[in-house]
């Protein structure tokens, strides 16, 4: 018997979960290997119960936070990851927001504070695979790029990891998406800039998870109180299940022999 390997992905809020990574944490959770899942922030700039959002006067921030932790339990169960870590930090909300301002804030914690946390949990779980954003926290939101730092120094500063990964949205990929929404009468607003998403030639994994695209589109819809926000839900369902069936990685690191490209997050590893 193969034996349990452990998958874990740092993310920043609720509901991030699901889109690069909740096919590959269905997968590993399926096959019986461990599945674990860090969540960086309480979420409390998403829209509240009566639709105010988070710039708008009477914002209920708190009660956000509880209703999105909700939605998370709901949406883990979905794909099956058992092992789901809160580290309790407050959302800095996007690029401008007043929210930056805020002391509590998880892009002002100190790096070092927050990657310490975050090793003393590779400690508990040894994670063999860790799985984050870039740099850029994948599109330039303060919460994906404080995750990606200290999911990159907590690996660092362990040496557990064996292999690092970071999501990735193939560039081609999000074009032909747009111009099926477009065939479809779907509207998804302005154009995306033309440098949007990871250029085709740095993608070093692409994960087949089409046996789990359902569940990662009912773990999507479980994110409810966001649904205003999540534009792949108004995709038809055969684009959908197009978009939900494969996850792209870069490979940051490997520390065992794994030949690029990869289909598989634990090539190199499995017996």
């Amino acid at each position: 018997m193969e034996h349990q390997l452990t998958l874990m992905a740092v993310h920043a809020h609720p509901d991030d979960e699901v889109l690069g990574t909740g096919g590959v944490l269905a997968r590993a959770a399926a096959e019986g290997h461990r599945a674990v899942l860090v969540t960086c922030t309480n979420g409390e700039q998403g829209d509240d119960a009566n639709g105010r959002k988070p710039q708008d006067e009477g914002h209920d921030a708190e009660g956000v936070a509880r209703v999105r932790l909700a939605e998370l339990r709901e949406s883990t169960s979905i794909l099956g990851i058992e092992h789901v870590e809160l580290l309790g930090y407050r959302d800095s909300g996007m690029v401008g927001w007043a929210a930056n301002e805020d002391p509590r804030a998880f892009a002002n914690v100190p790096v070092e504070d927050a990657a310490a946390r975050l090793a003393e949990l590779m400690e508990h779980y040894r994670p063999d695979v860790v799985v984050t954003y870039d740099d850029n926290g994948n599109y330039g939101h303060p919460d994906h790029i404080q995750a990606h730092r200290i999911a990159v120094a907590a690996a660092e500063s362990t040496g557990i990891p064996r292999k690092f990964y970071e999501t990735a949205v193939p560039r081609s990929g999000i074009q032909t998406m747009f111009e099926e929404a477009k065939k479809a009468g779907v509207d998804l607003g302005d154009e995306l800039p033309d440098d949007f998403g990871t250029p085709d030639e740095l993608i070093t994994t692409v994960v087949d998870v089409s046996a789990h695209a359902v569940r990662k589109r009912k773990a999507l819809e479980a994110h409810a109180s966001q649904g205003e926000n999540i534009f792949l839900l108004r995709l038809p369902e055969e684009v959908q299940a197009r978009v939900f069936g494969f996850e792209a990685f870069v490979r940051r690191y490997s520390r065992v022999d794994a030949e690029l490209p990869e289909t598989d997050l634990f090539a190199g590893l499995r017996d």
